[in-house]
């Protein structure tokens, strides 16, 4: 099991003293959210990517992809009735995935709740269709660049398209391509499944490639009342061999605190299962 830490949290931060200090806590991945590079993707140069690639590798890390794909951008949606609006954002996801693979990524992971949210009086087998269509799209630039798009289930409370991990494959088998998969979040499963975390890790280990864990408190895990052991010993079990990342949106305790103390107790429960 592999741990990787998604970056955003280091606000104001150089990418050096990020890689820095992510090897210092000892994580092996870093997953960047684009708009912590860039407003518009477009806008970081091929020299820029290596660059970034490069200071990564110095410091012994793998940038292993992106998430937040759609965040902080404008006039683009997932399930619109905009035909136009639809079309460009299949080509901003063309961009991410050339960008992903670039800096090295294998994994992009679409959550971007506000961009696929409803619109009022769609029907569900609509906003399904027009998601398809526009992931149908994307998916020969995905797969020519070796980059998966791992589709995240959100909680109600974040969204109101695709809050299960069931109903997350019924867009998967609609896209219908090795590279669109499904993504699982510690946090949004407690929020929206009805079975235990463990039981639906178990259900959907075949289509599962990239995880997230934080704590229902939304900060990392270990800082809250989540206890992680049975999970990662579903995840052992499953046999999942993907990265595990850690994904916070209370940054209050600081990004140092949050980054150590989160590295370390997944160390400790790691090695507690491990050795069981």
């Amino acid at each position: 099991m592999r741990f990787a830490l998604c970056q955003e949290l280091f606000e104001g931060w150089e990418w050096e003293r990020q890689c820095a200090f992510m090897q210092q806590c000892g994580y092996g991945g870093v997953e960047v959210a684009p708009f912590t590079l860039a407003p518009d993707i477009k806008d970081v140069s091929s020299v820029e990517r290596q660059k970034l690639r490069d200071t990564a590798s110095i410091h012994h890390l793998e940038i292993i992809g992106l998430h937040w794909l759609l965040a902080k951008t404008e006039g683009l949606h997932l399930t619109t009735s905009d035909a136009t609006v639809r079309s460009k954002t299949t080509e901003y996801l063309k961009d991410l995935a050339n960008t992903c693979a670039d800096l090295g990524g294998k994994v992009m992971v679409f959550g971007s709740p506000d961009q696929r949210n409803l619109e009022d009086g769609m029907a569900l087998e609509q906003a399904m269709e027009n998601a398809a269509e526009v992931f149908r799209a994307a998916m020969p630039v995905l797969e020519e660049r070796g980059v998966e798009l791992c589709f995240e289930p959100l909680t109600p409370k974040e969204t109101d398209f695709v809050n299960t991990c069931a109903e997350a494959r019924q867009l998967i088998e609609r896209v219908d391509s090795p590279n669109f998969v499904l993504h699982q979040d510690v946090k949004a499963m407690l929020g929206a499944e009805t079975d235990s975390i463990e039981k639906v890790i178990a259900d959907f280990a075949d289509v599962t490639h990239h995880f997230h864990v934080n704590d229902i408190n939304l900060l990392g895990p270990g800082m809250g009342e989540t206890d992680f052991e049975p999970i990662f010993r579903a995840l052992l079990e499953s046999g999942y061999l993907g990265w595990v990342s850690v994904e916070v949106f209370n940054y209050s305790p600081g990004a140092e605190t949050i980054a150590r103390q989160s590295i370390d107790y997944m160390q400790e429960v790691l090695a507690e299962v491990s050795s069981n």
